[in-house]
């Protein structure tokens, strides 16, 4: 039997056809019936057949003719190098006396021989020039044959090589592979151009002419391409109809995954129409990066793939809906969001994770690139319809209080919302989910990104949680227990901020509770934009909330101190106390910073803050760390409160003590024969309340400062009084008996073991005491001898080298000696 004639394809409508086509068929086809005539169909044939012939020979004969034209040059260069010869080889017949030959040969190496390179050097580069520029018409022309073909099979066009009478599935094979084509042809014309801007870049206007062809191409296909691609999700039931939750819980039934369910088939179409997306996306990449102005704009795009976006647009548009019904109850959205990323990710690693590495998309994940756009779909509603109505609402009077309270609470929801969407990412990787090495990838996954653009509600948040930390802080400064130094300082601190605490011994540094707290109040501060994917705006926050929190800090410090009345009047040991536990909490707090100061955010938080900055700053200042300004101050603060302690120690020390510096002389002319030994004598009357005023301070900070600072106390304590006493003895021409030297030797004995306790060898801390006794136990032929030796020395070095002495200067020990000599 016959084989049924085949069906007449379906004309266009005359307003597809341009002008030229109109033309065209009017002159091959004036009536119907010349359609189904044999011979009218064999002119029109040959008719084509013959332009084509004709088009090629003319692109023959264009070509010959470029190929010519260079070959006519080489020619021309040939010419020239054999004249050279030519002139080169006569030298030496064409020499004469007066050296006329010579000149020539120098006037040829000088200026023939350069000039001839850059002949040679214009003709290579116009040859590689024209290689290239035939090549790209080459490939350009390749590129708008396949774009044709697909584009034609898009809108049926007769031109489409009859795919009418073609099967469906031969049709969609075809034009797959022509986009592939057209594809990895733009990808050949990239690495062209590629070659072009790094090694010719004034190459432009070709650059400019080529770049202008792909975008219009790329402008007509890339439209036609998803627009295919969302027929076929809608084809495979995309989006699946969402079953939200009833109000008042937050269950939602879970949601079936057509790309799960896909016939073979049909998940052979979407792999591949999957695939060309991915290609056609890394294509569009590579043009960006190698335009050096869409460089920033690159950089500040998130991990997306256009694949993903095509899935989460559809399904968006159905989950807004829900979502502008919960603008006053926004747990909801964040549930109903985290529910639909939780259902389809496992489908969507496991069916478009093995597309994408066919695909040979480095470094890109299925995972990772959904819930980011389903964070971005969240950040996009809360952006338009939530937060530009809660700015609104906070800069009315009556309302900021409401919106204080709902703006925090927001906050929470997305910070709660934030984990559980990074923990859905690092489920195959969980032993790495605590991990710094992880923040950068899921700091992308955040809706705090919505306050990285809008710098206005970034200080509007920054202002709220400063207030509200205030508010918390307030509430614990009136209780006087907050300030007291216990052996357990963990009041007001939760169980699980044992982080703050982790690398020290809370009980070396005897912070009071409220420095806990406010640690405390402040890091929790910081946690709370640690996911925001700007490292310059977390800067910012931080500095807003943390940093100024820390200043009112210190300001209550400061005014704690000016309200505590540590004077020589006052003798009440209360005052001391306070003064430590204000310079503990002042350690500690340092302390703490300095730790933070250290981690790998806070570095590069502070790289970004200097690299924003628009003056040059110098090298120390590019080595501070983040929080360094605030260290300084407070280590300011530690240092002039210790200061203030040994001052008063010290005064209080010399009121106590002054009456026995004034009655040492009397004691001096005491008849020595019937004197006991100084092993025997006890401690002077009027010496024992200044040591036992000393012991008892010693002892108060002890128990109340904390290591560090106290060791650093009673070492300057002890110089202090080694240089009071010291000089006292010095300027009050004291004329020491036996019994007198005796007994400032007990009293000296005494003044050291108080500091026995806190050091093995205390008497290495009173050097001038120490060289007076040595120097008032001389013997009377040493004293001679001694007054000799530094009458002698001009300035009396040596002497004090050879008998070591080294603290005293040479007044003092001549008036010591004289002062020794007169004792009878």
């Amino acid at each position: 039997m016959e084989s049924p004639p085949s069906a007449i394809p379906r004309l266009p409508n005359i307003t597809d056809l341009t002008p030229q086509h109109i033309a065209f068929l009017d002159q091959h086809f004036p009536t119907k019936q010349h359609l189904s005539r044999e011979s009218t169909n064999l002119l029109l044939t040959s008719s084509l057949t013959q332009k084509c012939s004709q088009l090629d020979s003319e692109l023959h004969h264009r070509l010959t003719k470029r190929t010519v034209s260079s070959i006519s040059r080489s020619f021309k260069a040939k010419s020239s190098l054999h004249q050279l010869s030519l002139a080169l080889q006569n030298l030496s017949l064409r020499t004469s006396p007066h050296g006329a030959g010579s000149k020539r040969f120098r006037w040829v190496l000088r200026e023939e021989i350069p000039r001839l390179a850059d002949k040679m050097e214009r003709i290579d580069s116009l040859r590689f020039y024209l290689e290239t520029a035939v090549q790209l018409e080459a490939l350009v022309g390749d590129l708008e044959d396949a774009a044709l073909f697909v584009m034609a099979c898009h809108t049926g066009n007769m031109f489409s090589l009859k795919l009418s009478n073609s099967p469906i599935s031969e049709d969609t094979a075809r034009k797959h592979g022509k986009l592939l084509q057209a594809i990895r042809t733009m990808n050949d014309i990239e690495e062209v151009l590629v070659g072009v801007v790094k090694f010719h870049p004034q190459w432009h206007c070709l650059l400019k002419s080529v770049d202008n062809r792909v975008d219009k191409i790329l402008a007509a296909l890339r439209p036609q391409v998803f627009a295919d691609h969302r027929a076929l999700l809608v084809s495979l039931g995309w989006p699946p109809k969402l079953l939200p939750m009833k109000n008042g819980s937050e269950h939602i039934i879970g949601l079936p995954n057509p790309l799960v369910l896909m016939q073979e088939d049909k998940r052979k179409n979407y792999s591949q129409s999957f695939m060309a997306l991915c290609a056609l996306q890394h294509l569009q990449n590579k043009r960006e990066e190698r335009k050096p102005n869409n460089l920033k704009k690159r950089e500040k795009q998130n991990i997306q793939l256009w694949a993903i976006d095509e899935l989460v647009a559809p399904i968006a548009s159905r989950m807004e809906y829900h979502f502008a019904k919960w603008t006053e109850q926004p747990e909801y959205m964040f549930a109903l969001a985290y529910k639909v990323t939780g259902d389809f990710i496992t489908g969507i690693d496991d069916v478009l994770q093995p597309l994408i590495d066919k695909a040979r998309l480095i470094s890109c994940s299925a995972k990772e690139a959904w819930v980011s756009a389903m964070v971005q779909m969240l950040s996009g509603f809360l952006e338009k319809k939530v937060f530009s109505l809660l700015s609104e609402r906070y800069k009315v009077k009556h309302l900021k209080h409401d919106v204080l309270s709902s703006w925090l609470h927001l906050v929470d929801l997305i910070i709660a919302f934030d984990k559980k969407m990074q923990s859905l990412v690092n489920l195959d990787t969980c032993f790495l989910a605590e991990s710094e090495s992880l923040e950068g990838i899921t700091r992308g996954l955040s809706v705090l990104s919505i306050f990285c653009n809008r710098h206005d509600w970034l200080k509007i948040w920054a202002k709220i949680e400063f207030k509200n930390a205030w508010k918390k802080l307030n509430a614990e400064l009136k209780e006087e227990k907050a300030w007291l130094i216990t052996k357990k300082c963990k009041s007001g601190i939760d169980i699980d901020q044992e982080y703050l605490l982790s690398t020290i011994d809370v009980e070396d540094h005897k912070s009071p509770p409220i420095a806990e707290l406010f640690l405390k109040i402040i890091w929790e501060m910081i946690e709370r934009c640690q996911t925001a994917p700007s490292i310059l705006s977390r800067a910012q926050f931080i500095r807003s909330t943390a940093g100024r929190f820390l200043w009112y800090f210190f300001k209550i410090l400061l005014l704690r101190f000016k309200t505590t009345e540590l004077c020589p009047d006052n003798s009440d040991d209360v005052a001391i106390v306070r003064v430590c536990g204000l310079i503990n909490a002042a350690r500690y707090i340092s302390f703490k910073l300095q730790q933070w100061s250290d981690a790998v955010d806070f570095l590069e938080m502070k790289i970004a803050e200097n690299d924003s900055s628009k003056h040059i700053q110098d090298d120390m200042r590019d080595n501070d760390c983040f929080f360094d300004e605030e260290i300084r101050s407070l280590s300011e603060m530690e240092t002039n409160w210790l200061m203030e302690i040994i001052a008063f120690v010290l005064r209080q020390f010399e009121m106590l003590c002054w009456e026995y510096v004034k009655s040492k002389d009397n004691k001096g002319d005491q008849d020595d024969a019937n004197l006991r030994e100084a092993v025997d004598l006890v401690v002077s009357v009027d010496f024992v309340e200044a040591l036992d005023a000393l012991k008892r301070w010693l002892r108060i900070v002890k128990i109340n400062l904390n290591l560090k600072d106290f060791l650093d106390l009673w070492r300057s304590i002890a110089e202090g009084l080694d240089h009071y006493i010291s000089c006292s003895i010095v300027r009050s021409g004291i004329r020491f008996s036996k019994m007198g030297v005796n007994q400032f030797e007990a009293d000296m004995q005494a003044l050291v073991f108080i500091f026995q306790p806190y050091c093995a060898r205390p008497q290495a801390f009173f050097p001038c005491i120490s060289e007076i006794l040595k120097l008032l136990k001389l013997k009377k032929e040493e004293v001679k001898l001694m007054q000799v030796f530094l009458s002698n020395d001009e300035n009396g070095s040596k002497c004090m080298q050879l008998y070591g002495y080294s603290h005293l200067s040479v007044n003092q020990i001549c008036q010591l000696l004289r002062y020794r000599n007169l004792v009878t």
